[in-house]
């Protein structure tokens, strides 16, 4: 079965950097589009990032553009965020997202369970 584990989280200073891990099976992950969002408490869940399958095109919340970057390894089905001058705001449960096709154009939705980052001093 599918299955996303996201590692890397954890407690940083503002200003400080992380990357996040996202380990897939149970599927092609070279067919499928990977995403990272995030979650703060109270609040809805946002998209941080997208990547496409072959990794030629990527997306960015304006939030996070040209502090975050996305990046995948498809010899390792892994899919990673590195984050940089990270901010309070940046504190939330960050979730890994795969877009895994079963026709054409058509896709189902899988979820990792989640890694907290907390930037806080």
């Amino acid at each position: 079965q599918v299955q996303l584990v996201e590692s890397g989280g954890g407690l940083v200073q503002p200003g400080g950097s992380l990357r996040l891990s996202c380990a897939a099976s149970g599927f092609t992950f070279s067919r499928s589009p990977m995403s990272w969002y995030r979650q703060a408490p109270g609040k809805e869940r946002e998209l941080v990032a997208s990547i496409s399958a072959t990794g030629a095109t990527r997306n960015y919340a304006e939030s996070v553009k040209g502090r975050f970057t996305i990046s995948r390894d498809n010899a390792n089905n892994m899919v990673h965020l590195h984050m940089n001058s990270l901010k309070p705001e940046d504190t939330a449960l960050y979730y890994c997202n795969a877009l895994v096709p079963y026709s054409i154009n058509s896709y189902n939705d899988y979820w990792g369970q989640g890694t907290q980052v907390t930037v806080s001093s």
